[in-house]
Parts: structure tokens; C-alpha cells; sequence
């Protein structure tokens, strides 16, 4: 096997012990540092490797990864100021219509405004917030542009 294929089985069962620590331990480490970051950080490496290489993350210039940290749980919204039975006021239970996903890609694409998202893919939560880390590439870059099998997104 690949070592990709070891990292995606370490990934799937993040508890098993590898090479003598779970991913859960090491991620608990590194998430005390994530929670005093900026909600939208970009970051060196990729957190998890081989699902960036398999969503098209290349090693090159003009490919960056963003770290976007995302509140979890249901949608909130405004509590209406005139008289309703509790029931009928609409508040609770509102599901997004949006993946939580989807808004990370959105909020790094509104910080990288010069980058377009390439594709995303989920690091890790905890009780309050969720990690996502969004692969965005340099439309302008020369090696990007002489790239000939790169999945460019489509402009939308």
C-alpha cells in the first residue's frame, strides 16, 4: 500500500493508535492552537495530505490552503419583537440551506479574493466549531495556467 492509503485509513479511524499516537490525540493538541487563530488562516501543508492531493492540491506555486473555522449547530434567527405563542414565533429549528462546507469555501473566497476555491474538504471539530481547509489555486499564475490537467473550477 501507498502511503496515502495509510494516512486515509488513519484518517477513517482516528482513535486507532499510529506509529505510537491516535490522529485524535494529536488533533486535540493542535486544536488548542486553532481556537486562538483568526477564523480564516492560511496555512503551509495541508493538514490531512492525501485527501488534499485527491481533491487536486499540487505542490506548487500558485495552490494555497486556508483554514476556515466554522460555528456549528442550527441556524439562528431574529425572535420577533410582537406577541406569538412560542411555537408559531420561528425561531428554533431552522436548518441551514447551505452545508457548513459550502460557507467555508464562501468565506475564504471572500478573504482570497484574487484565488479561486478549488474544492474543500473537513479537518476535524470539537463541541463548538467545525474545521475546514479549502485548496485555492492562482487563476494567474504561469504554472497554473501551463497546467494542463488541472480541475479548474467553473466560474459561477
Amino acid at each position: 500500500m501507498s502511503a496515502y492509503k495509510y494516512l486515509s485509513k488513519a484518517w477513517a479511524r482516528p482513535q486507532t493508535e499510529v506509529l505510537g499516537a491516535s490522529i485524535k490525540d494529536l488533533m486535540k493538541e493542535a486544536l488548542v492552537k486553532w481556537r486562538k487563530q483568526p477564523s480564516v488562516i492560511r496555512v503551509t501543508k495541508p493538514t490531512r495530505i492525501d485527501k488534499a492531493r485527491r481533491l487536486g492540491y499540487k505542490a506548487k506555486p500558485g495552490f494555497i490552503v486556508v483554514r476556515v473555522r466554522i460555528r456549528k449547530g442550527g441556524a439562528r434567527k431574529a425572535r420577533p419583537r410582537s406577541g406569538r405563542r412560542p411555537k408559531a414565533m420561528g425561531v428554533t429549528k431552522y436548518t441551514r440551506a447551505k452545508s457548513l462546507r459550502k460557507i467555508a469555501q464562501e468565506r475564504a473566497a471572500r478573504k482570497y479574493v484574487n484565488l479561486t476555491p478549488l474544492n474543500s474538504y473537513f479537518v476535524w471539530e470539537d463541541g463548538k466549531h467545525a474545521w475546514f481547509e479549502v485548496l485555492m489555486v492562482d487563476p494567474n499564475h504561469p504554472t497554473v495556467k501551463s497546467d494542463g490537467n488541472l480541475p479548474m473550477p467553473k466560474a459561477s
